[in-house]
């Protein structure tokens, strides 16, 4: 079974974000850029399912700039088989994200597709269930466990009640949580392996897809900073002091 793994490039987490001064977006020159950790989450899971012998194949996929092959090394070098990389300047929204990994789902037919629940630059939490939608596939979002035997795939999900676990027919679709596993680090053998490992360069247009931006960004503005508490001597104090705040 072939496991396909979308990898997105992003501001690293560790980076704080600055809005450019003109307020159109955020300034990503000279930023540190990483994979999406959610998606490292998920290159982690495909590959130790290729451990256990439930997958054979572990194809990773970016959507983006030149630049996003530096993503793919890396998800190769963590052990990744090869690579796909759709290349594209564009800032592509999810749905268009979803279109194109529907054609490479169509080309490659994994038995299973798993990524991050959301990227951590627009926490969209959208191209999932889309390409499941699209696909008409089986979806196991925000998976904390994942257990594949013959051709089903049972996932234990985080919901706001709790955990719901539920069993999907293969071919099927994946988002992964957080809690989902510890992503391995990429040993020096591995990172000189993934340069001679196979990534196939695409375009949109390779799979008839438009990528062009069907939204509008209007401002981009950093939050508003947090005004600091007080300290009241007593309840009556914090009740007077609500009710003067008219919070209540």
């Amino acid at each position: 079974m072939k496991v396909l793994v979308p990898v997105k490039r992003v501001i690293d987490y560790n980076v704080k974000p600055r809005v450019k001064a003109d307020g159109t977006g955020v300034d990503l020159a000279n930023v540190k850029m990483s994979m999406n950790p959610f998606d490292e989450i998920a290159v982690e899971e495909a590959l130790r399912l290729r451990e256990k012998g439930a997958a054979s194949e572990v194809i990773a996929v970016s959507i983006g700039p030149a630049k996003a092959t530096e993503t793919l090394r890396t998800a190769l070098a963590m052990g990744a088989d090869r690579a796909i990389h759709v290349q594209t300047d564009d800032a592509v929204e999810p749905l268009a994200v979803a279109k194109i990994l529907k054609a490479i789902a169509e080309e490659e037919q994994p038995g299973l597709v798993i990524l991050g629940k959301q990227a951590i630059d627009d926490d969209s939490n959208q191209t999932g269930q889309m390409l499941a939608a699209l696909l008409g596939r089986p979806q196991g979002t925000f998976a904390s466990k994942v257990e594949v035997a013959g051709d089903t795939v049972t996932v234990t999900r985080e919901v706001d009640g709790g955990l719901e676990t539920v069993t999907l027919q293969l071919p099927a679709i994946v988002t992964t949580d957080l809690r989902l596993n510890e992503p391995r680090y990429a040993s020096l053998p591995n990172i000189m392996k993934a340069k001679s490992k196979p990534l196939a360069a695409r375009t949109p247009a390779d799979y008839g897809v438009d990528t062009t931006p069907r939204l509008k960004t209007l401002k981009v503005g950093e939050p508003p900073v947090r005004v600091a508490g007080i300290k009241v001597p007593d309840v009556d104090s914090l009740v007077a002091k609500i009710k003067e705040l008219g919070i209540a």
